[in-house]
C-alpha cells in the first residue's frame, strides 16, 4: 500500500476503536480505519481527552502533533508517522497510522555503567531501581541524528526512550510530540549524545532548505503549519532554525529546564 492510500484511509476512512492505550497521561486510542474494503491501524487522540497542561493552551496537543508531522515531511526525513487531523468516535483529534517496532532493537538503551557497546553514544550516568550504577546510551545512527535535529527544531519537551519506534531496515520513528512548539526553550530528551557536536553538513543544508521555505510567505509548510500554530509559536520555530545555522552545532542541555524527561522510557 502506498502513502497516499494510507492517507486517503486516515483522512476519509470509518474510524473504529479497538480499546485504550496504557498507560498515558492523555486519552490515546488504538483502532482501525476502513475506507472501501482497505484498512490501516491507527492511532487516535481526540481533544476531548487532552488533560489541561500548566505551560501549554487546553486543547493544542493533537494539532501539535500534526504539526510535527508537518515539519517532518517538509524535512523529508520521515520521523513522524503520517497524521492527520480528523473527526473520530470522540470528537476532533489526530489520527497517526501505527507502526509495528522491531523488539528486538535497542536504540535507546541503559546498560552496565562502562559497558556501552560499540556504535552507541553515551548520555549520562545514573543508579537503576536496584541501587547499581548503569549508563544511559543511544545509537549514533543517521535516523536518530536526524530526530534529535527534529526535536531541537520543534523544541519537543518529551523525547522518551519508548517514543522511538525502532524499524526494521534501520529507519526510526519518533511518536508523541504533543508538548511541542512551545516558544520557550522547553527541549527534554534522551537523545544528548550529539551535544555541542557539529552539525552534519547534509543536516545543515536540511534546515536551511526548511528554514527558506517556512520564512516565505504562501509556501505549502507555512500555510499548513499556520492553520495549527500561533504565529509566535511559528516565529519561535523560525528562530530556534536561525540558532541552529549559525552556532552550527547542537545544542547543551540549557540548564534552566531539566534536560532528560522522566521516566526516561
Amino acid at each position: 500500500m502506498t502513502e497516499a492510500d494510507e492517507l486517503a484511509i486516515l483522512v476519509d476512512g470509518d474510524v473504529d476503536l479497538k480499546g485504550r492505550v496504557l498507560p498515558a497521561s492523555n486519552l490515546t486510542f488504538f483502532g482501525e480505519v476502513t475506507r472501501e474494503g482497505q484498512s490501516v491501524r491507527c492511532v487516535y487522540k481526540p481533544i476531548s481527552g487532552e488533560r489541561p497542561l500548566w505551560d501549554f493552551p487546553d486543547g493544542t496537543l493533537a494539532a501539535r502533533e500534526v504539526a510535527a508531522y508537518v515539519v517532518s515531511e517538509a524535512l523529508g526525513w520521515d520521523v513522524v508517522p503520517l497524521t492527520v487531523m480528523r473527526e473520530g468516535p470522540a470528537g476532533e483529534g489526530m489520527v497517526q497510522i501505527w507502526r509495528d517496532p522491531d523488539p528486538e532493537q535497542a536504540p535507546i538503551d541503559i546498560v552496565p555503567l562502562g559497558q556501552s557497546a560499540e556504535g552507541y553514544l553515551h548520555v549520562l550516568d545514573a543508579v537503576d531501581g536496584n541501587a547499581e550504577p548503569v549508563s544511559l546510551v543511544h545509537e549514533d545512527s543517521e535516523p536518530l541524528r536526524r530526530m534529535a535535529v527534529f526535536d531541537v527544531i520543534v523544541n519537543n519537551a518529551d523525547r522518551k526512550g519508548g517514543h522511538v519506534l525502532a524499524m526494521i531496515g534501520g529507519h526510526r520513528y519518533g511518536v508523541d510530540h504533543g508538548v511541542s512548539f512551545h516558544v520557550q526553550n522547553k527541549l527534554r530528551t534522551v537523545l544528548w549524545g550529539w551535544a555541542d557536536q557539529p552539525l552534519h553538513p547534509k543536516d545543515t543544508q536540511t534546515v536551511t532548505d526548511f528554514t527558506s521555505a517556512v520564512g516565505s510567505l504562501g509556501s505549502d509548510v507555512l500555510v499548513r503549519l499556520g492553520e495549527l500554530l500561533s504565529e509566535p509559536e511559528i516565529e519561535a520555530l523560525r528562530a530556534r532554525c536561525r540558532t541552529l545555522l549559525t552556532s552550527g552545532r547542537m545544542p547543551l542541555p540549557s540548564g534552566d529546564w531539566p534536560a532528560i524527561p522522566w521516566p526516561a522510557f
